[in-house]
């Protein structure tokens, strides 16, 4: 049996929610954890300097990305994407699946992979798990993610059920294709959609092949099925993924959906919502989302979040910030991108010390209450100087 790159320890447990220590070839990760999206290998707006300071200790790159551009040939020149990109600490890659799905007319499902047109240029490619393996070894990422169909939100059992059967087909093409297994964890992602018998069909279907895998994903939640869905297969079926293994979650960035997934027992989550939404005037605060691109906040001196010790909210007003973003100055939107990943890395730990001193439930209660209460609190309502 050989020897996993990438290995997980338990801490401590409360109920199913969990805080352990992932330990990978580029440092070791606390969890539960928070990981920024570093699509094209970087983190919008944000310098490496400034991710460690806000207490990242893992972020993401993408597989189909950044072989369309700039090209994981010349990645790997540089000496993979921890050189390129000067990150020294731990990287996941997604499989560039997601995003080859997503481009609907643009591929062609087949047994042997996935042809697509580059949204870059029109050209023809072809990706396959072997393909995605390929550029992810040239990446270099301490976590490489399976190749996998990733189907529409809300798709039938009927779709399903060939899906999954050929991801589990795809999942030994990619570990007889991984070719640094002793340097890069392999994570296996459990499908299913909504449907619980589908995702323990697909979970035991990949479990069969446990010994190459460092960790698991649960994937396709979070692509439009109804809140209490998502829930529910968190709850039902994340208890059943292998205890002594990382538990990642994919694409999730909303706090309330977070806390729910730590208390199934998730450990590792990632979204571009907290670049995304701040790059457009949108911050998380602990009474909920601040839209500070509206007039009322113009006069406003407070910080965007009072309760935040953030390097931002120790600095800059709302009033600034929104003059910054309606003037269209880049700072703008580096300080609301910087606060909404400081918010939600700091949900985590935060998350982390709670399952540490037993008192998970009672943290994530009051964190719900607050967070729901919104504009009725006077912290989110618009201030005027005096």
């Amino acid at each position: 049996m050989q020897k996993l790159p990438v290995t997980y320890e338990l801490v401590k447990k409360t109920g199913n929610a969990r805080a352990g220590v992932i330990t990978t070839p580029h440092g070791k990760i606390e969890t539960p954890v928070f990981m920024p999206v570093g699509t094209q290998g970087t983190v919008k707006g944000m310098t490496k300097e400034e991710l460690i300071e806000l207490g990242s200790e893992i972020i993401l790159g993408n597989t189909y990305h950044l072989h369309l551009r700039p090209g994981d040939d010349l990645v790997a020149r540089f000496g993979g994407l921890h050189k390129f990109s000067a990150w020294e600490k731990p990287i996941l890659t997604d499989s560039g699946g997601f995003q080859v799905f997503s481009l609907g007319h643009l591929r062609k499902i087949t047994e042997e992979g996935v042809a697509f047109s580059s949204h870059l240029d029109g050209s023809k490619r072809f990706l396959s798990p072997e393909k995605s393996i390929e550029i992810q070894n040239n990446l270099g990422s301490d976590i490489v993610m399976l190749f996998d169909e990733c189907p529409p939100g809300m798709s039938s059992k009927e779709y399903l059920i060939p899906s999954i059967e050929r991801t589990a087909r795809w999942a030994k093409r990619c570990i007889d294709a991984h070719k640094r297994p002793d340097e890069q964890g392999l994570f296996a992602i459990v499908q299913g959609g909504i449907y619980e018998e589908l995702r323990e069909k697909s979970l035991e279907s990949l479990m069969e092949m446990d010994e190459a895998f460092s960790g698991y994903a649960m994937g396709g939640l979070a692509v439009g099925e109804p809140r209490e869905d998502m829930y529910r297969i968190l709850e039902n079926v994340t208890p059943k993924f292998p205890e002594n293994k990382p538990r990642y979650l994919m694409g999730v960035g909303e706090p309330l959906d977070m806390l729910e997934a730590v208390e199934s027992g998730i450990d590792m989550m990632d979204c571009v919502q907290p670049t995304r939404i701040g790059r457009h005037g949108t911050v998380f605060t602990k009474y909920g989302r601040l839209v500070i691109k509206n007039a009322s906040y113009a006069e406003d001196d407070r910080p965007l979040d009072e309760g935040c010790d953030c390097y931002v909210c120790r600095n800059y007003s709302r009033g600034y910030i929104r003059h910054l973003l309606k003037a269209g100055e880049i700072l703008g939107q580096r300080l609301t991108t910087y606060h909404n990943l400081y918010f939600l890395v700091h949900l985590m730990k935060n998350a982390r010390k709670a399952i540490l001193e037993d008192r998970f439930p009672e943290f994530k209660e009051e964190f719900i209450k607050n967070y729901k209460m919104g504009n009725s609190s006077e912290w989110i309502k618009p201030k005027k100087i005096k």
